[in-house]
Parts: C-alpha cells; sequence; structure tokens
C-alpha cells in the first residue's frame, strides 16, 4: 500500500525532473476504474487516490512514470511507438493499460453472469448486458443479474484521505 504523501513527493519529483514543474502539476483523482490520467489541457498529471492506496510502491511508481511519459510524447502519441519508446527511456516498463486490481470494493453494482463471474459498476447498468467472459457476442443465456450494494462508508473515507 503506498503512502499519498509519498506519492504526492514522487510526482512532484519526476515532474521537475522530466517536465517544466511551473506548467505540470499532479493531484490525486476519485477514479476508480484507470490508475491514472495525463490531461494535456489543464497540464496536470493525476493518480487515482483509491487504488494508489492499494498499489505497492513500485505499481505507483509505474503509473507516475506512465503518466509522465504520456505528457513527453504529446497528445497525439497514444500509446505508440513513440510513446514506448519515451517511456522506456525514463524507465517505464512501458505498459500500455493498467491490468491490476481496480476498486471493486466501492462499486454499488454488483453482477453474476450464470457462469459465476462477478462484474462491477458505478453506475446503474441502463439495459441488459452478459457476460463477455462466457461468451464474445450478447447472448441472453449469459445475462448478468445485478444487485445494488451499499458500499462501506468507512472504506470510501479512508480511500478518499491523503488528497
Amino acid at each position: 500500500m503506498a503512502d499519498l504523501t509519498k506519492v504526492r513527493i514522487w510526482a512532484n519529483a519526476l515532474i521537475a525532473l522530466h517536465l517544466d514543474a511551473h506548467e505540470w502539476s499532479f493531484g490525486f483523482d476519485n477514479a476508480k476504474t484507470r490508475a491514472g490520467l495525463c490531461s494535456f489541457t489543464t497540464k496536470r498529471i493525476t493518480v487515482s487516490r483509491y487504488l494508489a492506496t492499494t498499489f505497492d510502491d513500485d505499481e505507483v511508481h509505474q503509473v507516475l512514470l506512465h503518466e509522465v511519459a504520456h505528457a513527453l510524447a504529446g497528445h497525439r502519441a497514444g500509446h505508440g511507438p513513440t510513446w514506448r519508446s519515451v517511456a522506456e527511456s525514463i524507465g517505464c516498463d512501458g505498459s500500455r493499460t493498467h491490468d491490476g486490481s481496480v476498486a471493486n470494493e466501492l462499486a454499488p453494482w454488483i453482477g453474476v453472469c450464470p457462469g459465476g463471474h462477478p462484474h462491477y459498476r458505478y453506475r446503474k447498468p441502463a439495459r441488459p448486458m452478459a457476460c463477455g467472459t462466457c461468451s464474445k457476442k450478447y447472448d441472453p443465456a449469459y445475462a448478468i443479474i445485478w444487485q445494488h450494494r451499499e458500499v462501506d462508508t468507512g472504506r470510501r473515507r479512508l480511500a478518499s484521505s491523503g488528497s
């Protein structure tokens, strides 16, 4: 579990090392399904406070390097070869997307397919959904049954602290 105060220090150090610290800034956001974001509009790099509290230090460092690489490569680079080259040059492992856990414990909607696969949503699903693990195309035989659940306010509060 990364300490959010340390994450802020690391982020500001990486920004000072690789970017113009007068132009770029760092902050935490409330994202629950993505680890980080590089906003070219606001010149701000953010990390999910929810996920940062569950990641280890190395995972958070890779997220920060990933987003700094976006800032260096430019908004048109996406996750293409230019971004990858920049990412690797600053020590990022070049991973294109986050494949770790998401903040499922904070999702107020949980669904289960007939195969028993759990699915999490942060908004009420607007239409019927089928399990993508069980079937590549929509098939009502694999429909997900959704239930609303109360989210532990203590966990939500803990995840929100440290901003």
